[in-house]
């Protein structure tokens, strides 16, 4: 007979709902008047389970997923708390940091989990959310699933090992995806490597009570239980045109990729750099230098990179001057959609302004991620 499962204490006062059946252990994200959005209690609470689970001989499998709001659109994780970021630096909170180091090893932490760890992915998955899921062995999608990493829409750049997985995408979808933060459903997901299969959203509620009530005995048949109701993934979005994001996106700079589209007259580039037009001309700039740099990067020495680059995001012009503080303080807390950004335009943005923000804050010996291997 096996032993029982251990869970440890959770502390993020419900947001986290943990449950073992057989040898899966099911999480539940219980937060869904706020999409699910992480919070620093939520991510210990999912650190504290997965290193537990991972030593249990009694856990083989995990799945997560999110919790719906009855009549309302589903949402797996829609990010971190962007509220809380703003009041956590313009406070100086040193909670801001924690928040992200401890993410950022969650992420990791998830990549090289070694027993099935499989996302629900259902509804919107953002920023965060992707941070969570990009890592399982099986990424769940519906028809419902809504997949971005938007960080660039509030002064913020693609992190949560964003460089790492998007710079795998063919091509420069990921340059695209990154810059514009744009949302992609379940058949451009799977074509681009960023979800694995599909199952209708009518058969989830079957699924979930099989993972909770059916037989659970083994990694295997949690896997088979899933695949027993994948179906046919519907077909890549015609507008991703891979081609022509190629075009584009593929050039050397962000002045560049802008003339490039505004030379073009199809409504697809238009639309593409109005979008870009709204953004941060700066953390555009470190965003691409961002994606370019983790090609070439271990997942670990990506979230290493992107610790460094949040850490200047709140720290190189602290407090309201920080351009992540003025895009939340326009999209969350003012909402007047009018970010005041510094620089106003591409052309301003010097070389310097953007190598600043890859300049290690912490000697290797000393970084906050430096025992991720």
């Amino acid at each position: 007979m096996k032993t029982p499962a251990q869970f440890p204490e959770l502390q993020s006062d419900g947001h986290v709902l943990a449950e073992v059946n057989g040898c899966l252990g099911l999480i539940t994200l219980n937060r869904p008047e706020a999409l699910n959005a992480l919070s620093l209690a939520m991510i210990r609470d999912l650190t504290a389970l997965l290193k537990a689970w991972a030593l249990d001989p009694a856990i083989e499998a995990v799945v997560i997923l999110g919790a719906g709001r009855p009549g309302k659109p589903a949402a797996f994780c829609a990010g971190g708390d962007i509220r809380f970021f703003h009041r956590a630096a313009l406070a100086g909170d040193e909670a801001l940091d924690a928040f992200f180091t401890e993410e950022y090893a969650l992420n990791h932490l998830i990549h090289n989990f070694a027993k099935p760890y499989i996302a629900l992915m259902d509804g919107v998955v953002m920023g965060g959310g992707m941070g969570i899921s990009q890592g399982a062995k099986l990424r769940v999608l519906t028809e419902g699933s809504k997949l971005a990493m938007p960080e660039t829409h509030i002064g913020l750049f693609p992190d949560v090992g964003g460089g790492y997985f998007l710079s795998q995408c063919p091509g420069h979808v990921g340059e695209w995806l990154a810059l514009t933060g744009h949302a992609i459903g379940a058949g451009d997901a799977i074509e681009l490597g960023l979800g694995d299969v599909y199952v209708q959203s009518a058969a989830l509620p079957t699924l979930v009570e099989a993972f909770r009530h059916g037989e659970q005995c083994s990694a295997e048949h949690v896997v088979a239980t899933v695949m027993e109701h994948v179906d046919l993934a519907p077909a890549a979005d015609p507008r991703t045109l891979r081609g022509r994001i190629d075009e584009h996106f593929s050039l050397a700079d962000m002045a560049a990729i802008m003339a490039s589209l505004e030379a073009a007259d199809d409504a697809w580039a238009q639309q593409t750099l109005a979008t870009l037009r709204k953004r941060s001309p700066l953390m555009l700039a470190v965003t691409l230098e961002q994606l370019r740099r983790a090609r070439s990067m271990s997942l670990a020495d990506d979230l290493r990179m992107e610790r460094d680059i949040v850490h200047h995001c709140f720290h190189l012009r602290p407090g309201a001057a920080s351009e992540t503080v003025e895009g939340i303080r326009a999209l969350a807390v003012d909402k007047d959609h009018q970010p005041r950004w510094q620089p106003a335009g591409i052309e301003d943005v010097g070389r310097a302004q953007v190598l600043a923000f890859f300049e290690s804050p912490w000697a290797p010996a000393q970084h906050p991620l430096r025992e991720l291997i």
